[in-house]
């Protein structure tokens, strides 16, 4: 009969190691580790956990595209391979949308583009709907072109129609970007509607259930004065949060932090946000 059990110790030999994965953003000084020199110290990871799957939600329009984007052309800035899955928008498009990333963060776009491995699901049919095919072809081009990362833009549209499966095909990739040992980011549509027994909210419980960790992206209208003279921004305008909303692989900051978009289209976080309403400024700190 095939063994199927492990005492821990020989775990030891598969055990990854645990270093950051660099994002580009302060992300990278948000996960940290403890190491022991005489006595535990903090230290920053200095990124994604390794070999972690993120799941990076918000609603429309929060900048999860633009952090997912930004990602990769980081990874593909420092010379690692980048997979990335476009399912919601074509592939010229992400095209253009890297270029003028890359041009407004001074890299250089023509090695970039090397290290940038793309397929296209958000025109076929059979990638969207069929997981399997999908991840045959991803398969193919991790070893083909030995990628260390992968983005998957986004996973949502891989079970649209089919809620109550979304378990079921998150599990399944998850799995797999185990297998092929990918660091990952799969970006979620966050859902409007709260009962968890209801198809809608099924996928969004989905991914938080399975993958490593969440990283939420949210945005807040100001529309009284109150929020006006809380927030120190001008009626109409967006206050933007991100917060790391659980990671089972490694410590990591839990407060709310105050980010901007900038006008190249990239994500610049500024600080938590009790210190963003004491001081009243936009500058930011570390």
């Amino acid at each position: 009969m095939e063994k199927k059990y492990s005492e821990l110790g020989e775990l030891r030999e598969k055990a990854p190691k645990l270093f950051g994965v660099p994002t580009g953003t302060k992300l990278d000084n948000m996960f940290w580790k403890i190491e022991f020199e005489g006595k535990p110290i903090k230290k920053p990871l200095g990124g994604l956990p390794h070999l972690s799957v993120i799941n990076l939600t918000g609603i429309p329009d929060s900048g999860k595209s633009l952090l997912a984007e930004q990602f990769a052309l980081h990874q593909a800035s420092e010379g690692y391979k980048v997979l990335f899955v476009t399912v919601e928008s074509p592939a010229n498009f992400l095209y253009t949308s890297l270029r003028a990333k890359s041009r407004y963060l001074n890299l250089d776009f023509d090695e970039i583009s090397k290290n940038i491995v793309v397929i296209d699901a958000s025109e076929n049919a059979e990638l969207r709907e069929d997981p399997r095919a999908l991840m045959d072809t991803m398969a193919y081009a991790i070893k083909e072109k030995r990628t260390n990362n992968v983005v998957i833009d986004s996973i949502t549209g891989l079970y649209e129609h089919k809620e109550m499966m979304a378990r079921q095909i998150v599990r399944q990739f998850f799995n797999f970007l185990k297998k092929w040992r990918q660091t990952a980011i799969l970006v979620s549509q966050k859902r409007s509607a709260q009962g968890a027994d209801t198809a809608e909210a099924a996928g969004g419980l989905a991914v938080a259930h399975i993958v490593d960790g969440s990283i939420v992206m949210d945005k807040k209208l100001i529309e009284s004065k109150w929020e006006m003279s809380t927030y120190r921004l001008p009626i109409g305008s967006v206050l933007r949060t991100i917060r790391i909303d659980g990671c089972r692989l490694t410590g990591h900051d839990t407060r709310t932090w105050v980010f901007d978009i900038t006008e190249g289209g990239t994500i610049e976080i500024i600080s938590p946000l009790e210190e963003y309403i004491k001081r009243g400024d936009r500058n930011g700190s570390d």
